[in-house]
């Protein structure tokens, strides 16, 4: 068992909050008993478990680098409010570029890690396996695994440039508060709707590219957070 906050995996462990270290290291954690037994489950390139011995227990895997780890120890490396007292630390995949063939989500500058998070669980659940991140926030970062629970492992996410964007041949439907509603919008069978920041919106650069745009009708407010715009969005799409 270890028992040392200074133990050189606890220490990497704590250092994976940071992203120059998992983009240093090539690594990333997920935590918690649904998202470790899922990342067995769906043969994820885990690196080493590490938990208390009763969570443990709980899941049957076959890993060598398991290692059994003090209620104390574990408390230094969650952030959870209630954690559950396993994380597994995960080799990242960083997947090439792949233009997409089927609906798909292009993300531009969405910064909040909630939000992104949120979109990432809502394109799993509404069919939409490819999300384009264009100067987005980092993916890995454990705020964005937490929300997104298992959403990570459905969706291939990948990291792109602007020149990349036209790579991408699909129709482009903006979100943007100028646009026609989308209750009244056509259809359309393959499209790449894209999101943009909290702050501003989809880019300029963006918006010139896009073949459509569509917004939400609201009342009393001025508009919605991302990740709530993007799920309606995804659904009615």
């Amino acid at each position: 068992m270890i028992i040392s906050k200074s133990n050189p995996k606890i220490k990497e462990v704590r250092s994976l909050k940071q992203k120059k270290f998992r983009d240093e290291l090539g690594l990333y954690f997920v935590e918690g008993h649904k998202m470790v037994k899922e990342a067995v489950s769906f043969n994820l390139p885990i690196k080493y478990i590490i938990g208390v011995k009763e969570e443990l227990d709980r899941i049957s895997f076959n890993i060598n680098e398991v290692f059994e780890v003090s209620s104390e120890v574990f408390s230094t490396i969650t952030d959870e409010k209630s954690p559950e007292g396993i994380i597994a630390v995960i080799n990242k995949e960083d997947k090439p570029f792949t233009p997409p063939t089927s609906k798909c989500l292009l993300l531009d500058g969405v910064r909040d890690p909630g939000n992104l998070g949120t979109i990432i669980r809502t394109a799993a659940a509404s069919g939409f396996k490819n999300i384009y991140l264009l100067d987005t926030v980092d993916e890995f970062s454990p705020k964005v695994i937490r929300a997104s629970m298992s959403g990570i492992y459905f969706c291939d996410l990948y990291k792109i440039t602007k020149e990349e964007v036209d790579l991408i041949t699909l129709p482009k439907i903006s979100a943007d508060m100028k646009g026609q509603n989308v209750f009244e919008f056509d259809k359309l069978k393959e499209f790449c709707l894209i999101i943009g920041s909290e702050a501003h919106g989809v880019s300029t650069y963006l918006r010139e590219k896009s073949d459509y745009t569509v917004s939400i009708p609201m009342q009393n407010v001025e508009s919605l957070n991302a990740g709530v715009a993007g799920g309606i969005l995804m659904y009615l799409l």
